[in-house]
């Protein structure tokens, strides 16, 4: 078992594919934050070698806007570092693009598609209170 826990929480009113890109993108950012939940790369039989992936399991839960913003708050009161991604982003093509829209929000009036966060496994419950295991 692991002490902590690696959540992510999309908005359970977006289309399943914003679900799945929202997914795969903050996943990339609890990456880039904690490389050692990274394992080695796999090796099938014929010795295909393919990408390291996570060591830890990643829960996917959904939650309503509501939700979303007290999820939100809660992960910016408490000091957690999280992966965010706003409704904004879905607009853009390119990295630079979503760093300028996403800058033009704030903790008040963001549209939060989803959240990934990697903490103690009691404080990310804390945190994602309201939020459900997707279906």
């Amino acid at each position: 078992m692991f002490n902590t826990k690696i959540a992510i929480v999309v908005r359970e009113d977006l289309a399943m594919w914003q679900k799945l890109n929202v997914t795969a993108f903050l996943s990339t950012g609890i990456a880039s934050q904690s490389p050692e939940v990274i394992g080695e790369p796999y090796r099938d039989k014929a010795d295909n070698v393919f990408n390291a992936m996570s060591i830890q399991p990643i829960v996917v839960m959904a939650a309503d806007l509501a939700t979303m913003a007290r999820i939100h708050a809660r992960a910016i009161e408490r000091g957690v570092q999280a992966s965010a991604y706003v409704d904004a982003m879905f607009a853009t093509g390119h990295d630079a693009a979503n760093r300028a829209v996403f800058a033009e929000t704030g903790p008040d009036d963001a549209r939060i598609a989803g959240l990934a966060l990697r903490a103690d496994r009691k404080l990310v419950d804390k945190i994602t209170k309201g939020a459900k295991l997707h279906p």
